[in-house]
């Protein structure tokens, strides 16, 4: 039996991270908080909120790609595990730019 990669969950929620009241994103799961990038590990695959782990992610870098836009890669502050997700259109430009510079990511 095939099991779904993918479902949509475009829920709002509250940013773990920096309290902010994050939208849903109208066109596809919200994975990330467009205030300060940071996640939830909430998932097993995208949009299914299937992850017992529950620990916050932190940006570990951002990379530019040519066709999905920027990258952003998390790695979680409970298990260590790390995941790559497409920028969201209304996340913070500036901050996607300066987070390609490695120097400007969150210490942790």
């Amino acid at each position: 039996m095939d099991t779904k990669r993918f479902s949509k969950n475009d829920s709002g929620f509250i940013c773990k991270n920096c309290e902010r009241e994050v939208p849903p994103l109208g066109y596809t799961s919200r994975n990330h908080c467009p205030y300060c990038l940071w996640s939830l590990h909430i998932d097993q695959n995208p949009g299914d909120r299937a992850c017992e782990c529950i620990g916050r992610m932190y940006p570990i870098a951002v990379t530019p790609h040519a066709k999905k836009g920027f990258v952003i890669t998390h790695r979680c502050e409970k298990c260590g595990e790390v995941s790559n997700n497409k920028s969201a259109s209304d996340d913070d430009l500036s901050l996607l730019i300066s987070y390609t510079n490695p120097d400007n990511l969150p210490k942790k």
